[in-house]
């Protein structure tokens, strides 16, 4: 079981930790919402939970909690800038269909 990301979406993170000057890494996780089940949630984590699985990649922290995990297990986080548009794309092997806005996914 194992979450990872990109360089470019690890480089976005450190830049975005070391502005704020505090904190430990990404929180990762699913919540139920959307019109297909299931949307992704993303926050940064100024500590590490006692149930946290913890995962390192290119030198951040990922920080999913034991519940998130089956949903989002194999996923590649990554950080990607289209045109005007910029923000973290999740490509995540688990999801089975998707709604039209890509905000929700189903398993």
């Amino acid at each position: 079981m194992a979450i990872s990301m990109t360089e470019s979406a690890a480089q976005h993170v450190r830049n975005f930790l070391t502005k704020r000057g505090k904190g430990v890494g990404l929180r990762l996780g699913v919540r139920t919402s959307g019109c297909s089940g299931m949307a992704y949630k993303l926050e940064f984590a100024d500590e590490i939970a006692s149930d946290d699985l913890t995962f390192d990649s290119h030198g951040v922290t990922l920080l999913v909690d034991p519940k998130s995990l089956p949903y989002i297990d194999g996923m590649v986080l990554d950080y990607t800038r289209e045109g005007l548009n910029e923000g973290f794309k999740f490509d995540n092997p688990n999801v089975k269909d998707q709604c039209g806005c890509g905000e929700s996914f189903k398993v």
